[in-house]
């Protein structure tokens, strides 16, 4: 017997989302509660100010899952949709189940790979 369709209504966050940085005053508003978490894939610095992952490639990005507001999540995810999308389209947004067994939305890089570096550790605020 299949589950019950279940909303998502959590964000994984690994850059400029987090507590402290840049956008995260966007984001504090719809917020209930975090956990820091992992899941696959890599980070890596675009020497832009802000971090590109991409979550079919080996390794572990370390990052936060943020709870959000279920009455709000519509409003949430279509402010981070124009956010992270912005004019050029350079992120989009994806399901991703965490190291912690939770589906969760993400947002995943697609802007042009030429010139980024690996963040070797997969921990944004540690570089």
């Amino acid at each position: 017997m299949s589950e019950p369709h279940r909303v998502i209504d959590e964000v994984f966050c690994y850059g400029t989302l987090l507590p402290g940085e840049e956008r995260w005053p966007l984001l504090a508003p719809f917020v209930l509660g975090h956990e820091p978490d992992q899941v696959n894939g890599r980070i890596y610095d675009t020497g832009l100010g802000y971090p590109a992952a991409l979550f079919d490639r080996v390794g572990i990005i370390h990052g936060v899952r943020f709870r959000l507001e279920s009455q709000r999540l519509s409003e949430a995810l279509s402010l981070l949709d124009e956010v992270e999308g912005g004019v050029a389209g350079l992120y989009h947004r994806v399901s991703l189940v965490t190291a912690m067994g939770v589906r969760v939305h993400a947002y995943q890089y697609g802007g042009d790979l030429e010139g980024l570096v690996d963040v070797p550790d997969g921990n944004w605020l540690a570089r």
